[in-house]
């Protein structure tokens, strides 16, 4: 073991300062790249993209559920409304049911009246 050398405490410090700076001239070489400039941007255009399109989404399905809220809303005007025509033209029907049986009844007594007139001035 006599060949391994534990380095000291500035030797380390040395070598982290000269890889940080190797990382540092990396990332500014990659910087002034101007493909990854381009890629950054169409990221960042994409990105622009998809959020306008999921507040277009967001935007349709509340004018959807408004619409739905608006037509459920006839539906329930239209079978209220269905509900007291119905009502009326039972009451409309009733009416004129009484007032054809009241004439009904009119005619059988003027037809009973007139048989008994009949039968009388025979007898006399």
């Amino acid at each position: 073991m006599a060949g391994f050398k534990d380095p000291d405490f500035l030797s380390r410090q040395s070598a982290a300062t000269t890889a940080r700076k190797a990382a540092l001239e990396r990332f500014r070489a990659n910087a002034a790249d101007p493909a990854l400039a381009e890629r950054l941007a169409a990221r960042e255009a994409a990105s622009a993209a998809r959020a306008e399109r999921e507040a277009a989404r967001k935007a349709a399905k509340e004018a959807a559920a408004v619409e739905a809220a608006a037509q459920e809303e006839r539906e329930r005007e239209r079978a209220e409304q269905a509900a007291r025509e119905a009502v009326a033209a039972a009451e409309r029907e009733r009416a004129e049911k009484a007032v054809r049986e009241a004439a009904l009844e009119a005619e059988r007594k003027a037809a009973r009246d007139a048989r008994y007139a009949a039968r009388k001035s025979r007898k006399k």
